[in-house]
C-alpha cells in the first residue's frame, strides 16, 4: 500500500478499502463525460482488477478525488477513471494525484503510462504527459455509441438511426 500527504493535510492511498466507491460511482456516472451512466457493478469490478488512488481531505478524512491504474506492475500503465470532486476544485489535487501516480508507477519499474482527456491536457502536460503520434496508437473500441446508443457490431460501419 502507497500512502503520500500533502503539506495541507490531504493524504493519498492505494488502500482499496478506503476507496469509497459509491461516491466513485456517483462521481463518473453523473459528472464524468467519459463514464455517464455506468453501473455500480462495472465500477466495481474495474477497481477491484486495477490499483485505485483515492484522495481524502484533511480533518474528516472524506473522499474528494480518484484515479485509477490498470498496469502489468511492470512496464506499462493506463491512467484512467481520473476525478476530483468540484467542491475541491481548483486547489491542484488533480496535478498532484497525476504527478503521485506516476512516480509510485516509475518505482514499480513502469516506463510507460498512457491516458485520454478531452479537456485536462494542461493538468496532465504540467507532470510531464505529452500527446502521442496518433500514426502509430490504435484502438478497438466496444463502448456504446452516443448516436444509437447500441454497441457496434465488430466490422461493421457506423449507421445513424432515425
Amino acid at each position: 500500500m502507497f500512502t503520500l500527504t500533502r503539506p495541507d493535510g490531504y493524504l493519498l492511498s492505494t488502500d482499496p478499502d478506503r476507496l469509497d466507491l459509491d461516491r466513485v460511482h456517483h462521481w463518473l456516472s453523473t459528472d464524468a463525460y467519459w463514464a455517464l451512466g455506468r453501473d455500480r457493478d462495472t465500477v466495481g469490478r474495474a477497481f477491484a482488477g486495477s490499483i485505485g488512488f483515492g484522495v481524502y481531505r484533511p480533518g474528516d478524512g472524506r473522499q474528494v478525488a480518484v484515479a485509477r491504474v490498470v498496469t502489468d506492475r511492470a512496464t506499462f500503465a493506463w491512467l484512467c477513471d481520473v476525478y476530483v470532486d468540484r467542491s475541491e476544485r481548483g486547489r491542484g489535487l488533480g496535478t498532484w494525484l497525476a504527478g503521485a501516480t506516476r512516480d509510485h508507477l516509475a518505482e514499480m519499474g513502469v516506463r510507460r503510462i498512457v491516458l485520454a482527456t478531452n479537456d485536462a491536457h494542461g493538468v496532465y502536460g504540467k507532470v510531464g504527459f505529452t500527446p502521442v503520434d496518433p500514426g502509430r496508437w490504435m484502438e478497438y473500441d466496444r463502448r456504446v455509441t452516443q448516436l444509437t446508443g447500441k454497441e457496434q457490431d465488430a466490422g461493421s460501419p457506423l449507421t445513424v438511426e432515425a
